[in-house]
């Protein structure tokens, strides 16, 4: 699966970017294609996978990646994974003293797990698959394996770490556990910008260079860095100081980094709150700093201590609060809105993406997305775009909602996911359209068209992919009965149960550059700067940075709000103007 490509590196940082990185991958696993006789597929493996061989001579394709969490983060999964486990195994020294022998039950796999480990070692999974046991006895990879299972599973209870839905196996150099503090508990926790700043240091700085060197050498044309950065703890901090040596030592090359937050925190207080908002704002400033753009990734209705509703997608049944389905859903968004600097043919490299979006130092962009795309069944693109007529059929992924007042800088629209014959209409000669979108030609032009009706003028970038993220075990079960199979609506009202198994849906994105992101980073920057840390949350400073250097980034990021100022735009407020409100 080796071939010329722009390759990436991939970085996760902190326990909810590693929960989307795991169903992200998960996704990539399961669209992998073995067969040498099957046709490429339209995005290249290789940009995102590495091809490695063990001392045994067993060839691997493992993600390019380092992952970062937190002591106790990993329960069942191998820090150095299964891979190369003869060679860590023979490497190991002897001993010939005293050996005390100290019994610990390792915690329990679940049912899913177990699968994985019966694939691992040659069984099958499904008695079904016995009466074709000669396909099933020559399978030879994970994917084919469980596709023949059509086995599901019901994780909801039993996912307590992102290791707990992890379908494929990692290289032993990928994950970084820092010992210094604790995943769960209520003491030696990583909640502070200053405590993530001060790790990226000593041993632990010393192990990241060396990671990524590793993964840096073996690139060819390495376009750049992807960042998944935790936004709400002190990894935000260690995010920063790691897009700076990024910054620092890769020059030139692309650095994406999309900063995630959950809905909701197990065992929150109302300091921890305070402390959440003054990760966001302060993390928001110094990663997009870095960075080539920063996009901020949540299902959250806003960044502030008090709850907001969160967005509500149709045709989706999910539980918000709930980890392994929320990151799901932003894995998916992810997995369309990264789809330009991942395809076979006219890929956009990433640093193009990122200067088409963070024109004139806007490094911000919000994200939105419509997961799936309703598209009925016997129906095609134009008939869904046109049924929504007050606006776009996207939702917020970033906590801030879009203003439809015909401004942006810069916009990335995707599609993914529509079979070629949902997407232009016929032409029937000597008949009428039904629509001034089917006089368009291609489908690119049909969502232009549509979306410039809501943007005038406005710098866009448009993709359109036919191949669906395959949602395979172990996805969550929470696309709507109303979706058939193909990721398309039923066109009948009755539906039979049980409903058969939905193995892809149609998902639009788009990351867009608008003075809506001043409104909201202004009232981001005054929430914040209203916060008396010394009375409400003295720990956070207890670990940096100084409130005189908080204060100065406040500042800056006041700027950044300012810079997104549109004369045309009535309802951008500086906080400085609150401020002056408030005296």
């Amino acid at each position: 699966m080796s071939g010329l490509c722009r390759e990436i590196i991939t970085l996760q940082l902190g326990h909810y970017s590693n929960f989307v990185g795991t169903h992200w991958w998960n996704l990539q696993d399961a669209s992998l294609c073995y067969d040498l006789d099957m046709p490429p597929g339209e995005l290249q493996s290789d940009v995102m996978f590495r091809e490695g061989v063990t001392l045994g001579g067993q060839v691997t394709y493992t993600p390019r990646l380092i992952a970062m969490d937190l002591k106790g983060s990993l329960l069942t999964l191998r820090q150095e994974g299964i891979l190369y486990k003869s060679e860590n195994d023979a490497s190991a020294s002897s001993w010939e003293g005293e050996v005390i022998s100290h019994k610990h039950t390792p915690p329990t796999k679940n049912s899913f797990l177990q699968d994985l480990d019966k694939l691992d070692n040659g069984e099958i999974l499904s008695e079904v698959n016995l009466h074709s046991s000669q396909q099933a006895k020559h399978s030879e990879t994970v994917n084919s394996s469980i596709e023949q299972s059509k086995k599901t599973y019901s994780l909801e209870g039993s996912v307590k770490v992102w290791s707990d839905f992890l379908r494929l196996h990692l290289h032993p150099r990928t994950i970084s556990v820092i010992h210094q503090y604790n995943h769960d508990g209520e003491s030696g926790r990583l909640e502070a910008f200053g405590q993530g700043e001060g790790l990226c240091k000593g041993p632990l700085l010393d192990e990241l260079e060396d990671k990524l060197h590793f993964f840096t050498e073996e690139c060819d044309y390495l376009q750049g860095f992807q960042v998944l950065c935790d936004l709400s703890d002190g990894f935000s901090g260690l995010g920063t100081k790691v897009t700076e040596l990024l910054q620092d030592s890769y020059g030139g090359r692309g650095i994406l980094t999309w900063g995630l937050s959950p809905v909701s925190h197990p065992k929150s207080t109302p300091m921890r709150e305070h402390c959440h908002l003054m990760n966001f704002a302060l993390g928001m400033l110094h990663l997009a700093n870095h960075s080539s753009f920063f996009c901020p990734l949540t299902l959250r209705g806003g960044l502030g201590p008090r709850p907001t509703p969160v967005p509500e997608f149709t045709y989706l049944s999910y539980d918000p609060t709930l980890w392994y389905h929320s990151s799901a859903l932003l894995a998916l968004a992810l997995d369309t809105m990264t789809v330009p600097y991942r395809l076979r043919q006219h890929s956009t490299p990433m640093w193009q993406m990122a200067d088409a979006l963070a024109v004139c130092g806007r490094k911000v962009v919000s994200a939105y997305g419509a997961i799936p795309l309703p598209v009925v069944h016997g129906t095609y693109l134009s008939d869904a775009l046109d049924a929504f007529t007050d606006g776009l059929p996207w939702k917020p992924l970033s906590a801030c909602p879009e203003q439809h007042n015909g401004i942006c800088y810069g916009q990335s629209v995707t599609l993914r996911g529509l079979e070629k014959q949902c997407l232009v209409r016929p032409h029937v000669p000597a008949s009428q359209p039904s629509s001034v979108l089917d006089y368009l030609s291609n489908e690119e032009d049909i969502l232009a068209s549509c979306i410039q009706s809501h943007y005038p003028a406005s710098p866009m970038a448009v993709q359109c992919v036919s191949s669906a993220s395959k949602l395979t075990p172990p996805f969550p079960q929470i696309i709507s009965k109303s979706v058939n199979p193909q990721g398309l609506l039923w066109n009948v009202q009755t539906i039979s149960a049980p409903a058969p198994p939905v193995m892809g849906i149609p998902v639009l994105t788009s990351l867009q550059s608008t003075p809506t992101l001043g409104t909201w980073l202004s009232q981001l920057q005054t929430t914040a700067s209203r916060l008396d840390l010394r009375r409400i949350a003295p720990s956070f400073l207890a670990h940096g940075p100084e409130l005189s250097d908080i204060q100065e980034a406040l500042e800056q990021l006041r700027v950044l709000a300012q810079n997104y100022c549109s004369d045309n735009s009535s309802k951008f407020r500086l906080s400085s103007e609150d401020d002056d409100n408030d005296d």
